[in-house]
């Protein structure tokens, strides 16, 4: 397990805000320290583990808030050009390349190698499918890292300081030159051994033989490094989402994976119309009105700008709506609260 400590009011998988007593803004927008590398990466995500200590169970199928933990990971690294899964091929949100390392099983350094096969972009976001609350923000942290320095990886550590190696963004090169390093160094011991850098027989090493060989630079990250190993650790990612700082990004997020919708909207405009359509004409109106103003995007065939027009529009109406209610005069006494042409209720038990 990776600690976990909760921090203020943060957002699931966002960077921390060190020196903050503020509750947490929207994510950035990408620029340097936050935007993905400009040339493009490619994702390998290690999801072939035992998971001993969860007594042998399905871990990236386990849910968290409504998502299994591999689609919660695939959802975070969304902008790569290939995103390749070391595990058995199963159902996922996302289009993935598989892979497995030969004999399945042989750890981490050997699924590292068999999904850098299938990669080939410069700069290699490699990270574990057990991380919850991963997102975009902190991978593009990850990669602007990565291009604007000398390093050959940058890793996250967690709330204890210890490196993540399985939240990290490399070098492609020098990830090939020490794996080939390793593989040579392998074969050199096996007498007869026929291992060549293409095949290499990595089973069973530790991963630290890897990266104790790179160098690396480090970004602390509490949130975004915290790893579900055991029963309890999926209990307190499970808990954290409900937080009311974390519920309502962590529902959008999963609605949009669950409907396929790759669609960023301004949720506080959507809950301001809401409240209007409310407050204005009643309550009822509140999600009926959201639903119109996605439907009207939808059919205009726009993005945030199309959601926020439509918005706009509708909440423009409602004010409307409730300007003419606080101006209509209130009925005389004893006179009918009835427009003149109403028809009089005829019914025999009116």
């Amino acid at each position: 397990m990776t600690a976990y400590e909760p921090v203020g009011d943060q957002r699931a998988g966002s960077d921390p805000a060190p020196d903050s007593e503020a509750g947490p803004g929207p994510d950035p927008a990408p620029g340097p320290g936050t935007g993905p590398d400009p040339a493009g990466y490619d994702a390998v995500v290690l999801a072939g583990g035992a998971a001993r200590r969860l007594g042998g169970a399905d871990k990236p199928g386990l849910r968290v808030g409504g998502r299994a933990l591999l689609d919660r990971v695939l959802a975070a690294c969304a902008g790569a050009r290939t995103t390749v899964v070391v595990a058995e091929p199963r159902p996922t949100a996302r289009p993935v390349t598989w892979a497995r390392e030969d004999p399945p099983g042989g750890g981490p350094l050997a699924a590292l190698a068999a999904g850098l096969r299938h990669t080939t972009a410069e700069h290699v976001l490699v990270v574990s499918a057990d991380l919850p609350f991963l997102a975009g923000p902190t991978v593009g942290r990850l990669l602007s890292a990565l291009a604007a320095g000398d390093a050959d990886g940058v890793l996250l550590t967690d709330a204890d300081g210890r490196d993540q190696p399985l939240v990290a963004a490399y070098r492609a090169s020098a990830l090939r030159r020490e794996l080939a390093a390793l593989a040579r160094d392998r074969a050199g011991r096996s007498a007869g051994a026929t291992d060549t850098a293409d095949t290499p027989d990595l089973t069973g090493l530790p991963l630290r033989r890897l990266t104790g060989a790179l160098r690396l630079t480090r970004l602390p990250d509490a949130v975004a490094s915290f790893d579900c190993d055991t029963w309890d650790d999926i209990a307190t990612a499970r808990a954290r989402i409900r937080e009311h700082g974390h519920v309502l990004d962590e529902w959008i997020s999963a609605a949009k994976d669950e409907l396929g919708i790759d669609l960023d909207v301004d949720i506080k405009v959507l809950l301001d119309l809401a409240r209007d359509a409310a407050h204005g004409v009643a309550r009822p109106a509140a999600p009926l009105t959201t639903f119109l103003v996605g439907y009207a995007a939808g059919r205009a065939e726009g993005g945030p700008e199309a959601v926020a027009e439509a918005a706009r529009k509708a909440a423009a109406l409602a004010l409307r709506w409730a300007e003419e209610a606080a101006a209509e005069p209130a009925p005389a006494p004893g006179k009918p609260d009835v427009a003149p042409d109403a028809t009089p209720d005829t019914r025999p038990d009116a």
